[in-house]
């Protein structure tokens, strides 16, 4: 007599692979000195980008919440722990966008969808301006697609900001340990509303290689992708909040909005209220009801 019968070993067998699909794994067949990418659940394929000094566990509880879905999860070299490897020089952004698009192919992925956070969302606008074909829809969550205009009066550019992100980069480069902490912890107060969050946020800041975050904010403040928005052909959502602070009605908000993604044509603009960068943290049910209806599963 056999421990279990036929059928019950085909059940088992079915159960424990159905198991072992929903485990996270690192990407087979890729590797790059730029980023890694681990891959948890099953279903169309989503690619997930955290912003500077992030790590994926920004997404942790839109994958929970959200299933049905291959979420690829890309971690940056030089952020939350992870190797500087080759993010230890020259610009970040633009080669990690060029890595993304690299490993979209090399998986195999069919046109996925994409979703970035802040500085995610700049490398997510430049694999779908340079690579067209490789992507299906994006979501930016709360990033313009020049930061700068947001430093600076009317008119502003990446020259006339130079010096102004130059120093940023100088002050965060030689900040000392002692400094960095507390000003992270008062930068992440104002990034993050939800308390219980603001831990992970920090733990993420203070992991990251201090010289590569400070390259990497100066990089942001100064990259213009507008001239590149008419390129842009697939939907893409922008989610956007209001800082607290900021001396302009909402509607005056939105129109800032409107008019720096103007020259992008299928874009849809939805203004969170009620909460700070982080909106998957922040606002979570909300998010995650727009992310839903971006990746088309309500």
């Amino acid at each position: 007599m056999t421990l279990f019968s036929s059928q019950r070993r085909r059940v088992l067998i079915g159960a424990i692979a159905a198991a072992i699909l929903c485990l996270p794994a690192w990407a087979a067949d890729f590797t790059s000195n730029r980023i890694s990418v681990r891959v948890e659940g099953s279903g169309d394929d989503v690619v997930l980008v955290p912003g500077l000094a992030s790590s994926p566990k920004v997404w942790e509880h839109l994958v929970k919440a959200v299933p049905g879905h291959r979420y690829h999860l890309v971690q940056v070299s030089g952020f939350a722990g992870q190797p500087v490897g080759g993010n230890a020089e020259g610009p970040i952004a633009a080669p990690v966008a060029e890595e993304i698009a690299r490993y979209i192919q090399t998986a195999g992925l069919k046109k996925p969808a994409l979703i970035g956070h802040s500085m995610g969302g700049t490398m997510g606008l430049m694999v779908v301006a340079r690579h067209p074909e490789s992507v299906s829809k994006l979501m930016v969550v709360d990033m313009l697609p020049f930061l700068g205009a947001a430093f600076g009066p009317p008119g502003s550019t990446p020259e006339s900001l130079k010096p102004m992100a130059d120093g940023f980069e100088a002050r965060i480069r030689t900040a000392t340990p002692e400094a960095r902490k507390a000003s992270g912890a008062v930068t992440i107060a104002g990034m993050v509303n939800t308390e219980s969050m603001r831990p992970v946020a920090e733990a993420d800041s203070l992991s990251s290689d201090q010289a590569t975050v400070a390259r990497g904010y100066r990089e942001v403040i100064l990259t213009d992708l507008t001239p590149e928005l008419s390129r842009i052909t697939v939907p893409t959502t922008v989610l956007y909040v209001q800082q607290k602070g900021i001396p302009v009605t909402a509607e005056q908000f939105d129109m800032f909005y409107k008019m720096a993604y103007a020259p992008l044509k299928n874009v849809t603009l939805k203004r969170v209220d009620n909460s700070a960068h982080f909106i998957m943290w922040d606002q979570a049910q909300r998010f995650q009801d727009d992310v839903r209806t971006f990746l088309g599963s309500n």
